[in-house]
């Protein structure tokens, strides 16, 4: 696991918003995306995240979601990673901060991918898969 590195398993493409886009602009794009978090990006920088379980607060807290901005609720003190960093060490970080999304960035071009639990279930599964006896 030492030897594989986050951009082999981490999904490119990552779906983002503003911090002004409104609340239930940013649920349907999860929902059209079937994806658990969008990053909040404002003039090319990485100003935050939104997860689905943001959402838990934001119905808890039963604000009209017409004047609801994602800046609200994203989580500011984003923890990322890079693509070279080996998943173990990412892993490590998102059990000891209860992450399931982390963003991968560039120093140059920013966000550039995701990564998830999920991935890292997806991955160990195939991994720890037995062979078949001969």
């Amino acid at each position: 696991m030492d030897d594989i590195f986050v951009a082999r398993l981490m999904s490119a493409g990552v779906q983002s918003v503003t911090p002004d886009t409104l609340v239930e602009d940013a649920a349907q794009r999860m929902l059209e995306h079937e994806i658990g978090s969008l990053v909040v990006v404002e003039d090319g920088e990485l100003r935050g995240i939104l997860t689905s379980t943001d959402f838990v607060e934001i119905v808890a807290a039963s604000k009209p979601k017409a004047e609801t901005t994602v800046s609200r609720y994203m989580t500011t003190d984003v923890v990322t990673t890079g693509a070279q960093v080996p998943i173990r060490d990412v892993a490590d970080q998102m059990i000891e901060h209860g992450f399931h999304h982390m963003p991968v960035v560039d120093e140059t071009e920013g966000v550039i991918g995701m990564i998830t639990t999920t991935d890292l279930t997806a991955y160990l599964s195939n991994v720890q898969t037995p062979s078949p006896s001969n």
